[in-house]
């Protein structure tokens, strides 16, 4: 695991600017974040993206991003085997579950793949899997946990998220997908017991920006409440992900939160860091100029960025270099 000791030898072996780590219950995190979702299903992409991992090692960067659904379980595998040549304790290990992911490639027959890996074993009931492709069972999310851990090669993940839970509502009322939230929480919770994983959080696209009104909207004070209800004041939910770039300001812009508080303004409040995901756009935004202004927003523990080649990961890292100013 990620351990105060490690991060810190991690931070002090680098010749970083000011601002660049920051600090997460004693943890020493590095202001910019390497993710993994983009790229093809095949050995050429996990070999730029073990390469990738391994130079944002050395250049400062010790928080890595991933889903277990991402190009078919094969980033989180890429991420293992990379980071199975540092010292784990100083580095900071995410990933997420929620969308059914397939093994390696797409299967011809969808349906036949999920009853033969999630419902025949036990693992979900058809009428728990929501647009065809998400689910919130905590059977499902402990199985989900455990092939993460397989995958990476480790025993701990320190930050586990709720892939998009906002995916339910567009088929359950709200009412039950508190529900299923809470259950969920609660499954992740006893994962946090059982010593797999660090902290639990949810990972957002649209849930945590669009206004109340909409279909898809999560007030964060309802999340946090059902973590609350299942893990008492000692829950584990600790994080948040969601875009913020240039372009998609809500999380400081729009007062969608309880008592009129932005995104960022409820997260302080709450005590609960956030992770900016798609820091750059997907590659549409000027890497320099959108990566400094994402980490020098106040409430933004770190910006994400997807990097698959050395050279994006050498341009990325130059920034650690940089002092951060408030944005």
């Amino acid at each position: 695991m990620a351990t105060v000791e490690g991060t810190a030898r991690f931070r002090s072996s680098s010749a970083a600017a000011a601002g660049h780590f920051r600090d997460l219950h004693g943890l020493s995190l590095s202001s910019i974040g390497l993710g993994t979702y983009l790229g093809s299903d095949d050995d050429a992409t996990d070999a730029l993206y073990c390469s990738a991992i391994g130079r944002a090692f050395e250049l400062g960067i010790n928080v890595f991003d991933t889903a277990i659904n991402y190009r078919n379980q094969r980033s989180e595998r890429a991420l293992g085997r990379a980071l199975a040549r540092v010292p784990r304790e100083q580095v900071f290990l995410c990933t997420k579950g929620g969308f059914l992911p397939f093994d390696g490639a797409r299967p011809p027959d969808i349906r036949a793949y999920l009853d033969e890996t999630y419902v025949r074993p036990g693992l979900l009931r058809w009428d728990e899997i929501v647009a065809g492709c998400h689910a919130l069972s905590p059977r499902f999310l402990l199985d989900q946990v455990n092939r993460s851990l397989a995958n990476f090669g480790v025993d701990f993940i320190d930050l586990y998220y709720v892939h998009n839970p906002e995916t339910q509502l567009g088929e359950v009322p709200r009412p039950e997908f508190l529900r299923r939230l809470r259950a969920a929480f609660e499954a992740l919770e006893r994962a946090c017991a059982q010593g797999k994983i660090g902290a639990y959080g949810t990972a957002t696209w649209s849930g945590y920006r669009v206004l109340e009104s909409e279909d898809e909207y999560l007030s964060l004070a309802e999340v946090v409440a059902a973590a609350r209800d299942v893990g008492g004041q000692g829950h584990h939910f600790r994080a948040v992900q969601l875009p913020f770039n240039a372009d998609m300001t809500e999380a400081a812009g729009v007062r969608n939160q309880a008592g009129g508080r932005t995104l960022l303004e409820s997260a302080a409040d709450a005590g609960v860091a956030v992770f900016a995901s798609a820091s750059l756009l997907q590659g549409r935004l000027a890497a320099a100029q959108s990566l400094q202004h994402v980490r020098g927003t106040p409430g933004i523990l770190c910006a994400l960025a997807g990097m698959k080649t050395r050279a994006h990961v050498e341009e990325n890292a130059a920034l650690a270099q940089i002092e951060v100013t408030p944005s």
